[in-house]
C-alpha cells in the first residue's frame, strides 16, 4: 500500500499511528545494555527489494524525536530509491548517542541486529557514520554497503551525492534562468559537511557567487580559505540575496518561519526532508514562485553508489553515468510540476509511486 488511509481509532500520536500515517512495514527496537546501543530501524516499503537507506547517528533529544526522525528518512528512501530507477526499498536506522559511543563492540553489536531482519534492510553510512563504521558492521553481517574501497567496496558515497544534486541544481537552473549555466549566480550552500564541500566544489568551477553556512566554525573557515566563499550567519541564510539556496545540512529548514524569508528563484540541495510538510511547504514554494528540486531526487547520487556495490558489478563510471541521469529525470518532474499546476514535491511522489505500483503488479513485497 502507498496511500494512508488511517481509520479515526488511530491516535496518531502513537506509535502505531505514526506508523499507519507514513504506511511503514515495520519498525524495529535494537537495545543493547553491555555496549550502551539504542538504535531503531525502519522499513518503508519492499515492494522494488530489500530496504536500503543508510545509519545516522543522533544524540536526540527524545525518543519521540528519533522515532519521527527514522520514519520520515525511511520513507524518503523508498521515493528516492523508486526515481532513482533502483531494485530496492525504503528504510533507514538511528542509533540514538553521541558519535564518542561508537566502538568495535557497539558496531557489531548493531551488526548482529542488522542481521537478524535477514535481508529486508541492507544498511550504509550516513551523519555520523562512515567506511570505517561499516567494516565493523560487516563484521556481523552481510546486509551492508558503503564498505571502502580498499575492502572491494564502492567509498565514501558523499561525492556521488554531491555530484547528483550539482545535476539536479543545473536542470533547477535551466527552469528557472533558462540556461542550467550557474557563473555568477549567487548560491547559498547551508552544510558544509562531506557532501556540502563537494557540492561547492562544482560550483567553484563553475565560478558561481558561494555563499556558505554552517554551524561548526572551523568547516566554515577551512572552505573559505580554500574556495573564496562568504561565510554567513546560520541565523541569516534565509534572509540574503540569493539566486539559489542549497540546504545540505538536517531537515525541515523549509517551514513555516523561512519559506517567506527566501530570497531565491531555485531551492535545490542535499538534505533529506527539507520540506517541514510536505504538502503545505510544496505548495507554498510553487506559489511564491520558487522552483523546487525535490531533495529524494536530487540527492539519490549516494543510494545509486552504494546500491551498485551492494548488488554486485560495482563500477564507478557506471554509478556516474546513472547519477547523472537525475539532470533529465529532474527536468520532466519540473515540467510535469508546470503542467499540472502541482507542487514539485507532489509531482515527484506521483511519479515515484507509479512505479512502486506497476512493479507491485509484477512481484511480491521482498
Amino acid at each position: 500500500m502507498l496511500e494512508t488511509k488511517a481509520t479515526e481509532t488511530v491516535q496518531h500520536g502513537s506509535i502505531f499511528g505514526q506508523i499507519t500515517k507514513m504506511d511503514h512495514e515495520q519498525l524495529v527496537v535494537c537495545h543493547d545494555e553491555a555496549t550502551g546501543l539504542k538504535a531503531l530501524v525502519g522499513i518503508h516499503n519492499t515492494t522494488l527489494g530489500p530496504a536500503l537507506g543508510g545509519t545516522r547517528m543522533w544524540p536526540y533529544a527524545s525518543e519521540e524525536e528519533a522515532i519521527t526522525d527514522v520514519l520520515r528518512l525511511s520513507r524518503g528512501m523508498t521515493f528516492k530509491n523508486a526515481l532513482a530507477g533502483l531494485n530496492l526499498g525504503g528504510g533507514k536506522a538511528v542509533i540514538i548517542g553521541n558519535p564518542s559511543l561508537k566502538n568495535e563492540a557497539f558496531l557489531r553489536r548493531f551488526g548482529k541486529f542488522i542481521n537478524g531482519l535477514a535481508g529486508r534492510y541492507v544498511t550504509a553510512e550516513d551523519v555520523n557514520m562512515n567506511t570505517s563504521d561499516m567494516e565493523y558492521i560487516a563484521m556481523e553481517t552481510r546486509h551492508v554497503t558503503g564498505l571502502p574501497e580498499i575492502k572491494g567496496g564502492g567509498g565514501d558515497p558523499s561525492p556521488v551525492t554531491a555530484y547528483g544534486t550539482y545535476m539536479g541544481m543545473k536542470a533547477a537552473a535551466k527552469k528557472a534562468f533558462g540556461s542550467d549555466s550557474l557563473e555568477g549566480k549567487t548560491i547559498a550552500v547551508q552544510g558544509v559537511g562531506q557532501v556540502g564541500k563537494y557540492l561547492i566544489d562544482y560550483l567553484v568551477k563553475e565560478n558561481a557567487n558561494i555563499l556558505i553556512s554552517d554551524i561548526f566554525e572551523d568547516k566554515l573557515q577551512a572552505i573559505s580559505k580554500k574556495t573564496g566563499a562568504t561565510i554567513v550567519d546560520p541565523n541569516l541564510i534565509y534572509d540574503v540575496d540569493m539566486d539559489i539556496y542549497a540546504p545540505c545540512a538536517l531537515g525541515a529548514t523549509l517551514n513555516d518561519d523561512t519559506i517567506s524569508r527566501l530570497k531565491c528563484a531555485v531551492v535545490a540541495g542535499a538534505a533529506n526532508n527539507q520540506l517541514k510538510d510536505e504538502d503545505k511547504h510544496g505548495k507554498e514554494l510553487q506559489e511564491k514562485g520558487i522552483v523546487y528540486a525535490p531533495d529524494f531526487l536530487i540527492n539519490a547520487g549516494g543510494v545509486i553508489n552504494v546500491g551498485a556495490e551492494y548488488l554486485g558489478g560495482y563500477h564507478r563510471e557506471t554509478v556516474y553515468a546513472q547519477t547523472e541521469k537525475i539532470y533529465d529525470t529532474c527536468l520532466h518532474i519540473l515540467d510535469k510540476s508546470e503542467k499540472e499546476q502541482i507542487s514539485a514535491q507532489k509531482a515527484a511522489m506521483e511519479v515515484a509511486k507509479a512505479r512502486i505500483r506497476s512493479i507491485g503488479n509484477v512481484k511480491l513485497s521482498f
